[in-house]
């Protein structure tokens, strides 16, 4: 079995390459999971993009995204809600195109603060009541709604959902089939409390997903593409690996980096330095290199 097997590419770290060829260089790179973007799949429509998915042989690890429903006015919230509603949808049919040991998971990314408010905990509460406003969709179409914790820098525009422990506090009002959350290396890493969160995760089966990227300083204009790959940084990926893994997660692990050289470069090029760093910063740490 090979040292990458549970090794997910995620659509995002070769942003610029359409969806027939990203499926292709994740295939001919030897990585089994593609973790997609809704836009990609938009371009050629849900039922082209499934059945390119079938025909590609790989696992679906993820779709990114739903959420960015802290909107306070309608219709403005209840058009976001629909929006969710129709990430499900598509979670589910790609989820059903995957093969075998694919995950029907849909990134979550909260949003940030309304225009002109400071209401950090009323920000929170409209997540909250947005998520129960989307789970019975989420159970009924059999999907899990993983709530991701950004950075705080990201907290006035992308998510009011700082940690792990924040992330949790909102999915466990839900069933953990329907509703868990995403591990972010570098969104999370800097956290204090994220060895026990993470425990808290595994004990009531909340991890949706992992995913792994480096932080490193300094940090371009854009701190949106400060990620790196594994390795290239400063994060500790053994002690959060080997935790994720004793917390019971033996799904895919993806690799999802948002940086402008990255972007820049050939894509076949890109995978093989994924694939290269996930196998030496990553899988040291693995208890299973075969993802169920």
């Amino acid at each position: 079995m090979s040292t990458t097997s549970r090794l997910s590419l995620n659509q995002a770290t070769i942003k610029h390459a359409d969806l027939e060829t990203a499926l292709t260089v994740t295939r001919e790179a030897g990585i089994e999971s593609i973790g997609l973007w809704r836009e990609p799949v938009a371009e050629v429509g849900l039922e082209v993009a499934c059945r390119m998915l079938a025909d590609s042989g790989l696992r679906f690890s993820s779709l990114c995204r739903g959420g960015f429903f802290t909107v306070e006015k309608e219709p403005s919230r209840r058009d976001a809600l629909d929006e969710v509603r129709r990430a499900i949808d598509e979670t589910a049919a790609l989820h059903a195109a995957g093969a075998e040991g694919s995950a029907p998971v849909l990134v979550i990314v909260a949003g940030g603060l309304p225009e002109g408010s400071r209401d950090l905990a009323g920000a929170r509460a409209r997540v909250s009541e947005a998520i129960a406003a989307v789970a019975p969709h989420a159970r009924a179409s059999g999907v899990q709604l993983a709530i991701e914790a950004l950075h705080p820098m990201y907290v006035s525009d992308r998510a009011v959902v700082s940690t792990l422990g924040q992330a949790l506090d909102l999915a466990e009002a839900f069933d953990p089939d329907v509703v868990g959350v995403v591990i972010d290396s570098f969104h999370v890493f800097w956290d204090p409390q994220l060895l026990p969160q993470i425990r808290r995760a595994g004990r009531g089966r909340r991890i949706a997903s992992y995913q792994v990227c480096d932080w490193a300083t300094p940090l371009p204009a854009d701190a949106l593409l400060a990620r790196h790959y594994p390795g290239d940084g400063v994060i500790d990926f053994g002690s959060m690996t080997r935790e994720v893994e004793q917390a019971g997660y033996r799904g895919d692990i993806e690799v999802e980096l948002f940086n402008a050289d990255i972007w820049a470069t050939p894509f076949a090029e890109v995978a093989r330095r994924t694939r290269e760093s996930f196998a030496e910063a990553v899988t040291p740490y693995m208890l299973s290199t075969t993802a169920k």
